[in-house]
C-alpha cells in the first residue's frame, strides 16, 4: 500500500511539473477555457480571456503579468466578442487557432497561410509574441503564425511596424474604439510610403500627426537622437520596410499606445508607484499637429505666435495685419517667383524637423553637393537635406512642391537646404545661406 501510494505521488509530482514547464505552450488538441491562462517562461506576460472595463463581453488577450496585471497589449477577437464565459480557445493539428463560443461556433481563427509544421504548438513568449510554430523550430523566419504581425493598440518592443512586400501584408497598430470596446477605431499608427517612407498617426486616411522620416539615427520629429530607454531602427530594403525599436535594458517595461483619442503615449513602469508613467506624447502642443502652420512656416513652441514664415516667404493672407490673428492654414508663399535657371539659391536653415517626405526623391549613394546640382536642374525641386546625418552626413533627400509640416526646435534638429530668389537670399544674413 506504501509502494503504491509512493508512486502516486511521484506521478502527481511529475504531472505538475510537466504542467508547470509547459504552462506557455498550447500543443495541438490542448485548448484553454474561460479562467484558464498561459504564462510566459519569465513571467512577463498573460494570456486568456478577459473583458475590458466595465464590459461583459470577452476576449482573448494578452496582458502584462509581473508588472501592471491587467493592463493588455494585444486582444485576437478585437472584432468579435464572446458573450459570456463559455469560451475556448485552441490549435488543431494544421497550427491554426480558433476561439470558440459555447454554441461551437467559430469567433475567430489565425487562418494561417503558411504550410503546417509537423508538430504545431502555440506558445506565448516573454516578449508578449504569441507564436505559433514546429515544437523543434524557434526560427522566427519559420513561424506559422504571430500575433506581433497583427498589433492592436500597443507597439511593443520587438515588434515592426511597416510593410512586407513578399507577403504583400501591413502592419500597424490601431486605437480600441473606446476604453470598453478593443474594435480598431479611426486612428491607425504606420508606415506611409508615399515618397520617402515616414510614421504618421493617422485618423482614417488623414494625417493627424507626423513622427517623420529616418535620418540614420532616429525618426525627424526627435530632435536629439541619443534615447538611454530603447534603440530605434528602421529597415528598407526590397523585402520590406518597416519600423521597430527594443529597450537597452530587459529589466526596463516600456510600451508604446496609440489611446482611442489617436494621441500615441510612450509610457515607462515605475516600480516606486506600481504604475505606468508617461514619459512622450505626440500632439502634445500646437507644432505637433500636422502642418498646423501651413506650407513653407516653421513652427516653435518657444514662439508667440508659434507660426511664422520661412525667410524669403510671406503668409498668402493679407489681412487682418495683426500676425496674433492671422489663419496659419493658409500657409506662406513666395515673395519673390524662384527663376529656375541659374537665378536661384539656397537658404540653409537648422534645427529643423524636416518636412512632409510624401512628394520627394531619395538616393543614398551621392553627397550633399551633387544633390544641390540635382535640386537645381529641376525646376520643381523647392528643398534638399542629407539623407542620413550619420559621420557628417551622406545621401540626398529632394523635395517637390510645398514644404509643410515643419518644426523649429531649441535644440538639436536638422540642416535643410530652401529654394530661393537670389534676390531674397541677399536679404538674409549670410550666416545662414550658401
Amino acid at each position: 500500500m506504501e509502494a503504491f501510494l509512493m508512486e502516486l505521488v511521484l506521478c502527481l509530482l511529475l504531472f505538475f511539473t510537466i504542467r508547470t514547464w509547459a504552462i506557455d505552450t498550447l500543443t495541438q488538441g490542448q485548448s484553454i477555457k474561460d479562467g484558464e491562462t498561459l504564462v510566459s517562461a519569465g513571467g512577463s506576460f498573460e494570456l486568456g480571456f478577459f473583458s475590458p472595463g466595465n464590459s461583459k463581453s470577452r476576449y482573448v488577450g494578452i496582458w502584462y503579468k509581473k508588472v501592471s496585471t491587467g493592463t493588455v497589449v494585444w486582444v485576437a477577437n478585437r472584432e468579435n466578442l464572446v458573450s459570456d464565459a463559455s469560451g475556448v480557445l485552441s490549435i488543431n493539428e494544421k497550427g491554426i487557432l480558433s476561439i470558440m463560443n459555447g454554441a461551437k461556433g467559430i469567433v475567430w481563427s489565425s487562418n494561417t497561410s503558411r504550410n503546417s509544421a509537423e508538430e504545431p504548438i502555440a506558445q506565448l513568449l516573454d516578449s508578449g509574441n504569441f507564436v505559433v510554430k514546429d515544437r523543434n523550430d524557434s526560427d522566427s523566419e519559420n513561424f506559422l503564425w504571430q500575433s506581433f504581425d497583427h498589433p492592436c493598440d500597443t507597439f511593443l518592443p520587438g515588434m515592426k511596424i511597416g510593410i512586407n512586400f513578399v507577403t504583400g501584408s501591413e502592419r500597424h497598430a490601431s486605437s480600441w474604439k473606446n476604453t470598453e470596446d478593443p474594435a480598431p477605431g479611426i486612428y491607425t499608427y504606420r508606415v506611409d510610403l508615399q515618397g520617402y517612407p515616414q510614421v504618421v498617426v493617422k485618423k482614417g486616411a488623414d494625417i493627424l500627426f507626423r513622427a517623420g522620416s529616418w535620418n540614420g539615427l532616429y525618426l525627424t520629429d526627435g530632435p536629439l537622437a541619443v534615447n538611454p530607454l530603447y534603440s530605434s531602427e528602421f529597415v528598407m530594403n526590397e523585402n520590406e520596410v518597416y519600423y521597430t525599436y527594443n529597450v537597452q535594458n530587459n529589466s526596463i517595461y516600456t510600451r508604446f499606445l496609440l489611446n482611442p483619442s489617436g494621441l500615441t503615449q510612450r509610457t515607462l513602469w515605475n516600480e516606486r508607484t506600481n504604475n505606468w508613467e508617461v514619459y512622450a506624447t505626440s500632439q502634445s502642443d500646437q507644432c505637433s499637429i500636422y502642418a498646423y502652420c501651413g506650407s513653407y512656416a516653421t513652427c516653435s513652441t518657444n514662439e508667440s505666435p508659434p507660426c511664422k514664415c520661412l525667410e524669403g516667404f510671406i503668409h498668402r493672407s493679407t489681412s487682418p495685419r495683426d500676425i496674433n490673428s492671422v489663419d496659419w492654414s493658409y500657409g506662406c508663399t513666395r515673395r519673390t517667383p524662384l527663376a529656375c535657371h541659374g537665378g536661384d539659391s539656397f537658404l540653409r536653415k537648422t534645427g529643423l524637423k524636416l518636412p512632409d517626405t510624401s512628394k520627394t526623391w531619395a538616393n543614398i549613394s551621392i553627397d550633399l553637393k551633387e544633390c544641390e546640382k540635382l535640386c537645381l536642374k529641376n525646376c520643381s525641386c523647392t528643398a534638399y537635406a542629407n539623407l542620413d546625418i550619420r559621420e557628417g552626413g551622406h545621401g540626398c533627400l529632394l523635395w517637390f512642391g510645398d514644404l509643410i509640416d515643419i518644426i523649429e526646435f531649441s535644440e538639436g534638429g536638422q540642416d535643410l537646404y530652401i529654394r530661393l530668389a537670389t534676390s531674397d537670399l541677399s536679404n538674409v544674413p549670410s550666416l545662414f545661406s550658401i
